[in-house]
């Protein structure tokens, strides 16, 4: 018989999806959209349209197994759990008598965002004092751009898009990666909006705009600034609205701004002069003008000032004063509910050593009282994700580094693994899920047994806890009673909490005035502030390289970071491909089709070229970061040619500031 569940998309995307699961004798049969979530209203990406086909894949991990063969070979035999158990016990046991807590390293990110099973490792590798993991791979450079300039402020809620006369879709390429903000941003446009995007690359979103701008990598900021001149220049300003609610106009205006005009902007840019003009006219002129900000544009070594800059312009135009205006970067959703059950610092007994996320490479290659010798790794994929990939798989493939993976394919990460254990997809166990791209949460409760012997991480989490002897409080709760403790601490009514529990999307109700309540220190939005050396928003570079082409590798609408490879179907050889402008294909004499290397000093990857008058001069664009049996190259994946270098604040990732070369592969 056919059972409908009510559940939530797990995945590293704004949108969290409401979800209706169709199940018949334990197997997922279909999963749709859940019409009832008010966000996503009903409707699904192409990723998780066919989600049975990941959760009944014939390549799911079914048992825990041991290595055989060498490092990254990916020779198995199987195990029982509680052969697994012991032996990964143990292990961490002899490491930390011998060298201590910190010779141990958990390492995970979003490979589900349910608030249970992704801080799953935290009670556990804090109470080992374990060496803590920075989670700053995504975006913090994004969050403390915000931050520096509205605080602890609220992004606006997307659903009011639907009510602007102007939305910019700026850096975000919303049919890969927001496709549900196109319900609203199509809503305005019905109602006479205009849609711009202002991209590196012209992705799909691009095309369907109503104008387009393209400018050079790195650049944001001076397009910003740029538009800010403008503004003042013609006298644009919401006067009002600065004078009741900004700090630092006038600083800015003076010390900043005079500079910046369109020619300048230009020069950096590579956008018109005359295309600068109109974006502003157009900003400064709408109603209530709205901006969607997306993440890649953070990650460059400029990435936090970029956003100081880009969040300036709704304070000039007072766009948070008007229905239909603002700006969201981040849903602030997560500061709403509460998991401080699951926190580190709940459990730590000691602080203990910090590695960034970008500096795992680094972190797997040291040695003596330094040296990791234990590193357990869940709901990520390093070997493809991670920066300067070359560094990374070097220190996986370490003899002396006892690894675990729990996962549920045998990804690049696992083949390195010395005991590998299946795990659970969203479907097989319960989690509570809030968003960073709106405010509605909800619970996914399981809906079928776990495939094979698959189990979650906080079930894993438990089973360590008990095989060395910890008997913390925490290890004795469910998921539900986890559950139960983060909705305690919610502003949700009981009515909210108990719908919550019957499984319906609940969306977070926002003050009346929340647009207007900018939570920083002064009560204003602060673009002169005294929390960062810099003061106020400025033009500065990414980092760049010694090299000739900025590379743009952005995403492919099939696949989320390394996510859903294990349903790509290969039919037409190679999934990856350098694109480039034909100007510069002629410059380097290079033709269409040919078989090229791109490389830079941390490494090379091949790929085959393609002609593409729609990249930028001077860019080389690939989508998609795949799995080493899908890459163009036998031996590298994207990644080997991306740096470990932070950002501007917050040691967030710098993916996209990077440039390669490029030589025809003799």
């Amino acid at each position: 018989m056919e059972v409908k569940h009510t559940s939530v998309c797990p995945y590293d995307c704004p949108d969290a999806c409401g979800l209706v699961v169709t199940t018949e004798n334990d197997r997922v049969i279909k999963v749709q959209g859940n019409p009832e979530h008010t966000f996503t209203r009903g409707t699904l990406c192409m990723k998780m349209q066919h989600y049975e086909e990941t959760v009944h894949s014939p390549e799911r991990l079914t048992t825990p197994l041991r290595r055989t063969g060498a490092k990254g070979e990916g020779r198995f035999t199987s195990i029982s759990w509680e052969e697994a158990i012991e032996e990964i016990a143990s292990r961490f046991h002899e490491s930390i008598v011998a060298y201590g807590g910190e010779s141990i390293m958990s390492y995970s990110y979003a490979g589900t965002m349910g608030l249970v099973q992704k801080a799953a490792g935290n009670p556990l590798f804090a109470i080992l004092g374990a060496t803590r993991q920075d989670r700053g791979i995504c975006s913090p450079a994004k969050s403390y751009g915000w931050q520096a300039v509205m605080g602890q402020t609220l992004g606006t809620r997307p659903q009011e898009m639907a009510h602007s006369d102007m939305v910019i879709f700026w850096g975000l390429d919303a049919t890969s990666t927001n496709l549900h903000s196109l319900h609203d941003a199509t809503a305005a446009r019905k109602n006479g909006a205009k849609l711009w995007v202002i991209d590196t690359r012209q992705t799909v979103s691009f095309r369907q705009a109503d104008h387009g701008i393209q400018l050079r990598p790195g650049t944001d900021s001076a397009l910003a600034l740029a538009v800010a001149h403008i503004l003042v220049r013609d006298r644009l300003i919401d006067t009002e609205f600065v004078k009741e609610h900004v700090q630092g106009y006038e600083q800015f205006v003076e010390e900043i701004l005079p500079g910046c005009t369109p020619q300048w902007a230009m020069q950096i840019t590579g956008v018109e002069a005359a295309d600068i003009e109109a974006l502003a006219q157009a900003y400064g002129k709408a109603r209530a003008p709205f901006i969607r900000l997306g993440s890649g544009l953070s990650r460059y070594g400029n990435g936090a000032m970029t956003v100081r800059c880009i969040v300036a312009l709704p304070a000039l135009v007072g766009a948070y004063a008007r229905k239909g205006g603002g700006f969201l970067s981040s849903a602030g959703g997560s500061s709403l509910v509460g998991g401080h059950i699951m926190d580190w610092d709940r459990y730590a007994a000691k602080e203990t050593r910090l590695v960034p996320m970008i500096r795992l490479g680094e972190a797997l290659n040291e040695v003596g009282e330094k040296a990791l010798h234990c590193l357990y790794i869940y709901s990520s994929n390093p070997a493809i994700t991670s920066p300067n990939q070359n560094l990374v798989r070097r220190g996986l493939a370490r003899e002396d580094l006892f690894t675990v993976v729990h996962e549920r394919f045998m990804t690049d990460t696992a083949k390195y693994a010395d005991i590998v254990l299946p795990a659970t997809t969203s479907l097989e166990h319960d989690d509570l899920y809030n968003s960073y791209g709106h405010y509605t949460i909800g619970c996914g409760w399981r809906a079928i047994a776990p495939v094979g012997e698959s189990k979650s991480n906080w079930e894993v989490m438990r089973l360590l806890a008990g095989a060395m002897g910890i008997d913390y409080p925490v290890f004795t709760c469910s998921e539900r009673e986890l559950i139960a403790h983060m909705l305690a601490d919610t502003t949700l009514t009981e009515e909210e909490k108990e719908k919550i529990w019957q499984g319906q999307p609940v969306e977070m109700t926002l003050p009346e005035d929340y647009k207007l309540q900018f939570k920083t220190p002064s009560g204003k939005i602060e673009l002169w502030t005294d929390r960062d050396e810099e003061p106020m928003p400025r033009y500065t570079t990414p980092h760049g390289d010694d090299a000739e082409f900025w590379l743009i590798n952005g995403p492919d609408p099939r696949i989320l970071d390394s996510s859903f490879n294990e349903r790509v179907f290969i039919s037409d050889g190679p999934l990856m491909k350098a694109r480039m402008h034909p100007a510069d294909m002629d410059k380097k004499k290079l033709r269409d089709g040919a078989k090229v290397v791109l490389y830079n000093n941390r490494g090379e990857v091949r790929m085959t070229l393609a002609a593409d008058e729609a990249v930028l001069p001077g860019t080389v664009v690939s989508d998609g970061v795949w799995w080493q049996k899908y890459s163009s190259d036998d031996e590298h994946g994207i990644n080997a040619l991306t740096a470990d270098r932070p950002t501007d604040r917050a040691w967030g990732s710098t993916f996209y500031d990077v440039k390669v070369n490029v030589r025809v592969d003799e």
